[in-house]
């Protein structure tokens, strides 16, 4: 009867049994993104000063956010980890490929069918950029497209960590995806754009790295090592970590009330036209997560290695898309507003993804030598 019981006994996700803040994580993003929003409605001279305070498109107070919720998962790495994936390629491979063979091409059509066909009808109207009168659809598309050619750098550690994943993986490919960007991400966008005047803000994207990215990884790694040198493991893991864990969380929590503080008014104000932005891109992340995770289970790679493959493809760096649409097409065009659109609908996504992650890691073999040590929890034995 035992053996009957065990048989229909639900897998253990990763990472185990979660705590109430966790289980309802998406709940307190919903009331951080109208938090945010309802600050940039009735306080928008705060909205001001905060965009004021930026260099080269990069916004110092979320720079400073998205430093306490890295710092918090870079410490926690083991670096023989990211050494450890550089000599094993195939994953790293596996997301190199969709970045840039697959998904801003899917991204194109997406954008195409449903933005430039299907909803053109609701569409109708016209602006003018760069002196030339443009359709809202194909100012839509524009900003659909920059967000599909450009990769995440620095959320995506938030999604490795959240899911238990190998993060020496996730910081290969960050590394891989910042050099990436400066050498791709121009030429793939004009020939994509199908534009001859494509100005790529190259100081946002090499702020972005060392400040996003960067910092944090220069903070914990030399933390990580001065700690465990003059304190020990134990103290490391069962008091410094047991303090240090919720920080990245309400970091990720107040990033999102000063984003939407930030670009809420564009919101608000195209309520249908959001709706419709965001069909392509909803669509676009589910379906690079799921052939990213489909061919990730078929080459046989962990759960630690398909998880971060995956989601890394799926997510984007509405960063420097925002960046590119605002400097090329104006603060207040429709490419900007569709860039903004990919942040609304990205991190509610991501965290359903990382869900299914969990939920799914009995699909994969395992490796807990490379799963992210969030708690003590983490340690158990999967099924």
């Amino acid at each position: 009867m035992t053996t009957q019981k065990s048989r229909f006994t639900p897998p253990v996700q990763a990472g185990g049994k979660l705590n109430v803040f966790e289980r309802y994580l998406s709940l307190w993003v919903g009331l951080c993104i109208g938090a945010g929003i309802v600050l940039g409605r009735v306080a928008p001279g705060v909205a001001v000063v905060l965009d004021a305070a930026s260099i080269h498109q990069v916004s110092i107070p979320i720079a400073i956010c998205l430093f306490f919720m890295m710092y918090p998962i870079m410490v926690k790495i083991d670096f023989n980890q990211a050494r450890h994936a550089a000599r094993t390629p195939k994953p790293v491979l596996l997301t190199l490929g969709v970045n840039w063979l697959v998904k801003p091409f899917t991204m194109v059509v997406m954008a195409q069918f449903f933005l430039g066909q299907l909803f053109k009808p609701f569409l109708q109207g016209t602006e003018i950029i760069l002196g030339n009168e443009v359709s809202l659809a194909d100012s839509y598309i524009a900003g659909a497209i920059l967000l599909g050619i450009a990769p995440c750098t620095a959320m995506v550690l938030m999604w490795g960590y959240l899911s238990y994943s190998n993060q020496g993986h996730t910081l290969v490919m960050v590394a891989v995806n910042s050099l990436a960007m400066l050498f791709l991400y121009a030429p793939l966008g004009r020939w994509l754009l199908a534009a001859n005047d494509l100005i790529v803000p190259w100081q946002t994207i090499v702020l972005s790295v060392l400040i996003y990215v960067g910092l944090p990884l220069v903070a914990g790694m030399g933390s990580r090592y001065w700690i465990l040198k003059y304190h020990g493991r134990q103290w490391f893991e069962q008091v410094f970590l047991k303090w240090l864990s919720p920080m990245a969380v309400i970091a990720l929590l107040v990033t999102l009330v000063l984003l939407f503080a930030l670009k809420g008014e564009l919101i608000v104000n195209n309520p249908l036209h959001i709706v419709l932005i965001a069909v392509p891109l909803f669509l676009q992340t589910n379906f690079i997560f799921l052939i990213t995770y489909a061919i990730a289970q078929k080459i046989g790679l962990t759960y630690e290695d398909a998880a971060p493959a995956a989601l890394i493809g799926a997510s984007n760096h509405f960063e420097v898309a925002i960046a590119t649409a605002v400097m090329l097409f104006g603060l207040n065009s429709s490419a900007a507003l569709a860039t903004v659109v990919g942040v609304l609908i990205e991190v509610p996504v991501m965290l359903t993804l990382v869900g299914v992650c969990k939920r799914t890691a009995f699909w994969f073999p395992r490796d807990l030598s490379k799963a992210t040590l969030l708690d003590p929890r983490c340690s158990r034995p999967f099924v």
